[in-house]
């Protein structure tokens, strides 16, 4: 299946706000402030903006705009209401583009929301527990079977913005934080994929509203399960050079430069029902390396002549397929603001995932 290309995107602002809408706590009725994070992933003509290979920073630029009317401002001066759905909608108006895949807000580090490319709302919560864990049914000398530990995150997704499931997830992690999730029944064997679905599980009648769960296992791994299929993900970085082949004469981004990469490998499949898992995380690594020593430390624009984050996306693609068969989604990020998404199969649709 021909992957889908889409530009990724993100800008950040500082405003204040009072909540009045139905039930708003007291604290959010006062005025307040947050540190907004909005993050757009869309797709673009190649060429958008003027520059092939810069759609991704052109694409940023105008969300920075866009959102520099937000800065420092008192959001209830500019919308009656300024929750988190309104605030995406009266971002995404002004933007004005036609292939919008995901717009999502960050309301501080902890809540937001996320209009999808249906123009659908899912509200999210995150939250973090400390716990031990060892994985039983591993080989012999794997390092998972050793009782070890991690700061799990976890990001609850429900369809709109249900008031309840802060309070459901409250109860639902009173569990799970400063304990061995081995004792927990229902997690004797927890991988992120069974800990995803055990929460999903108990949070469900609480909040029917429930659409997906995401645990990060650790900063750069993790897995999402969204009632019906378990998705996961595996971040690696490299430090490589590159230039902009097509900047015209004078462009700084036609020099020679560099970034360190942030690389997102998307894995979907079923669920092994003796490991837990949909592939191990340390296979991901390992089958990856051979196209990771390519990357890494590497002048990229002599391999790939354009030099852009689309071309070595596409480079990835084509060179880690035969090695990942599961493999359904690369997201590559050039700078914490600007990155590529390609994208195939479900994962092309997903409202959850990066």
């Amino acid at each position: 299946m021909k992957p889908q290309l889409s530009h990724w995107a993100a800008a950040s602002f500082e405003a204040a706000r009072r909540l009045t809408g139905p039930g708003v706590d007291e604290r959010s009725r006062r005025q307040h402030g947050h540190s907004f994070r909005v993050e757009l992933r869309t797709s673009l003509e190649p060429g958008w903006g003027g520059l092939a290979g810069a759609e991704s920073q052109v694409l940023q630029q105008h969300l920075q705009e866009v959102v520099a009317a937000l800065d420092y401002q008192d959001l209830n001066t500019l919308m009656n209401d300024p929750a988190d759905d309104q605030i995406l909608r009266w971002i995404s108006q002004r933007l004005a583009l036609p292939a919008v895949q995901r717009l999502h807000l960050w309301a501080g580090p902890a809540c937001g929301a996320t209009l999808d490319g249906k123009g659908r709302l899912h509200g999210w919560l995150r939250d973090r527990f400390e716990s031990a864990h060892r994985l039983p049914n591993v080989s012999a000398g794997h390092k998972c079977g050793r009782m070890h530990g991690h700061g799990f995150e976890v990001i609850l997704w429900v369809r709109g913005l249900s008031p309840n499931f802060t309070k459901a997830w409250g109860l639902l992690r009173q569990r799970l934080h400063l304990a061995c999730l081995n004792d927990i029944e229902g997690l004797e064997n927890p991988t992120s994929e069974m800990l995803s679905s055990w929460i999903w599980r108990y949070l469900i009648t609480a909040v029917p509203a429930l659409s997906a769960v995401t645990v990060f296992e650790t900063a750069s791994c993790g897995a999402v399960f969204d009632g019906q299929r378990y998705h996961i993900w595996k971040d690696r970085s490299f430090d490589s050079a590159t230039r902009l082949h097509a900047a015209p004469a004078g462009d700084p981004r036609g020099r020679l430069h560099g970034h360190t990469y942030v690389l997102r490998l998307g894995l979907s499949g079923p669920l092994d029902r003796v490991m837990g898992w949909t592939v191990d995380f340390g296979d991901v690594k390992s089958l990856f390396s051979p196209v990771f020593r390519q990357l890494d430390h590497y002048p990229l624009h002599e391999t790939l002549p354009s030099g852009d984050n689309a071309a070595i996306a596409h480079w990835i693609h084509k060179a880690a397929a035969p090695l990942l068969p599961a493999l359904d989604r690369i997201a590559l990020f050039d700078t914490p603001a600007t990155g590529t998404v390609l994208a195939w199969g479900a994962a092309a649709t997903s409202s959850v995932a990066v």
